[in-house]
């Protein structure tokens, strides 16, 4: 099996459910292009393509995670800047998390997507600046990371936890099945209580 991306917490998650894999990158360009409904979908279909174009007999599993707010997506921050200036918009407010998920294996094919409402804390400016100058928005979609116990960025969510960090962990599975590999149930005890079950 391989997983095609570089997130480590998708790699954390999928470790969750399938013991061994491994990692390659799809090197497939980000794009934007509407509509925003499909795009998580559509790039996580790329990213295992790409993959398993060159690994034909591998399982390809891949994901893609958009933050969308007000009907506008917000991808990865460019820089410290633009991570503020998400965390100042998405401050106090619902957002949608849509986080895409495909599985190719002998040339079957299985995407969906799971769709969760998040709301992001209020944050102070002076907290934005201490979890900006961390450095850990910079490499998640909407500058912030559900997981990051020590940063009260999230106040209240509806969906899937897993999906907001990354890889939704019961959607993969039911992928997996259609395509007849076999992994574990998500043993974490959030994932008991997930709508997606």
């Amino acid at each position: 099996m391989i997983l095609a991306s570089a997130s480590p917490r998708r790699r954390e998650l999928l470790a969750a459910i399938v013991p061994e894999f491994s990692v390659i990158l799809s090197e497939v360009e980000e794009f934007d292009d509407p509509p925003v409904e499909t795009l998580a979908e559509r790039l996580a279909v790329a990213k295992v393509q790409a993959v398993a174009g060159r690994n034909p007999s591998a399982c390809v599993v891949g994901a893609d995670t958009v933050v969308v707010a007000d009907g506008n997506v917000l991808g990865k921050p460019v820089d410290h800047d633009d991570a503020r200036h998400m965390l100042r918009r998405l401050a106090g407010h619902w957002h949608e998390v849509r986080t895409g998920v495909a599985v190719v294996t002998g040339g079957r094919l299985s995407a969906a997507t799971s769709i969760s409402r998040v709301l992001v804390h209020r944050f102070t400016d002076s907290e934005i600046a201490a979890y900006v100058d961390s450095g850990r928005p910079m490499d998640k979609a909407g500058a912030y990371g559900i997981q990051d116990a020590d940063v009260p960025t999230v106040d209240a969510m509806d969906g899937c936890f897993c999906g907001v960090m990354g890889l939704p962990l019961w959607l993969t599975a039911r992928l997996l099945s259609e395509c007849g590999v076999s992994h574990a149930s998500p043993p974490m005890e959030r994932c008991l209580t997930c709508p997606e079950r």
